[in-house]
């Protein structure tokens, strides 16, 4: 896709023949408008490289990052496949090339393109000056970002997931307001992503946190450390000399857990931008039912191919003809009884 991206009007075309047409699909977060509700998670495009062709390719935004203020190698390659289980496992941290690298290609990217930015801490900074890193990407990224997600869950960035209590994420927010009202950009939708390994009582506790602050939304959720989620590559587990991030289908049952939960929590006051496990049409529409506003893939694309996105606002666009709502945004949360690909 960076190949054909190089030769001029082609990926003008290739969005063209897979952009997603029906309007019904279209969604909003604030006052930005995606025309479907399928984007891309952070990890995939990590320097801001190709988020071009992927949007070319039927998704309605896509998420960059993680990014650091610091340019960071990450550890050595380990991202595996877990085929038994149509799973990866990701050890990788955040290898990125820096706030200020990122922010350039950002800077160059075309009319339609919707872009998030995904922020974390760099691996060299204490837990004690983390604010002080986030405000330092928030302040060089944000001018560039239709939204600005703060990353405080992946696993293999060591301490990092001790922000995700009440009292650091508080700061954490004040801070990175500070920076959006400096650079002129206070209304920046602004979203925080969780692991979907705290108990039940901290997302609740997270979720009123994010309503009282006016946070636009949560992404849930992030890669869990629980590998036995992922039974059937035990094998494969047990053979990895490195810890690392479970994803794609074994995180399915917890991530829609957690999405309900946020639900019930939030009563529809802020978004909800569910992944993990989201593999079909079915998949994205029962997300939708549950309360998600946005939808995010990764591990899906990897196993399913260019053509994946295509095909599934192709189903979402189908199930919503089926049902008794005349667009998605009207159905966020509405149930999640599925039979036969239609709502009862």
């Amino acid at each position: 896709m960076r190949f054909l991206a190089a030769v001029p009007g082609l990926l003008a075309l290739i969005d063209w023949l897979l952009r997603p047409r029906d309007p019904g699909l279209r969604v909003r977060l604030g006052e930005l408008e995606l025309r479907t509700p399928l984007g891309i998670a952070a990890g995939l495009d990590k320097n801001a490289t190709w988020f071009g062709p992927l949007t070319a390719l039927g998704f309605g935004a896509v998420e960059v990052g993680t990014a650091t203020a610091q340019p960071q190698p990450g550890t050595p390659r380990h991202v595996t496949r877990l085929y038994k289980d149509r799973g990866l496992i990701n050890a990788m941290g955040f290898p990125n090339e820096g706030a200020e690298a990122i922010a350039a290609r950002a800077a160059r990217r075309r009319r339609g393109e919707v872009l998030g930015i995904n922020i974390g801490k760099s691996k060299v900074v204490e837990l004690d000056d983390a604010v002080a890193d986030y405000r330092l990407s928030a302040r060089t990224l944000a001018p560039y970002a239709d939204y600005l997600a703060l990353n405080v869950s992946s696993p293999n960035t060591p301490g990092l997931r001790q922000m995700q209590s009440v009292e650091r994420l508080r700061e954490l927010i004040a801070g990175v307001r500070e920076e959006l009202r400096a650079c002129g950009r206070p209304e920046l939708p602004l979203l925080i992503k969780l692991a979907p390994d705290l108990d039940d009582a901290e997302i609740e506790a997270i979720a009123a946190l994010a309503i009282e602050l006016g946070l636009a939304g949560i992404i849930a959720t992030n890669t869990t450390v629980d590998t036995s989620v992922a039974a059937n590559s035990a094998a494969e587990l047990a053979a990895q000399s490195h810890g690392g991030g479970v994803s794609g289908r074994p995180l399915k049952a917890r991530s829609l857990e957690v999405l309900r939960l946020l639900h019930a929590a939030t009563g529809g006051q802020l978004a909800l931008v569910s992944v993990g496990g989201i593999e079909s049409a079915d998949d994205a529409w029962e997300r939708v039912l549950a309360g998600a506003t946005l939808l995010q893939a990764y591990t899906a694309f990897v196993y399913e191919g260019p053509l994946w996105a295509h095909r599934v606002n192709r189903g979402l666009s189908k199930r919503l003809r089926d049902s008794r709502w005349s667009t998605l945004a009207e159905a966020v949360g509405q149930g999640d009884g599925l039979r036969r690909g239609r709502i009862l």
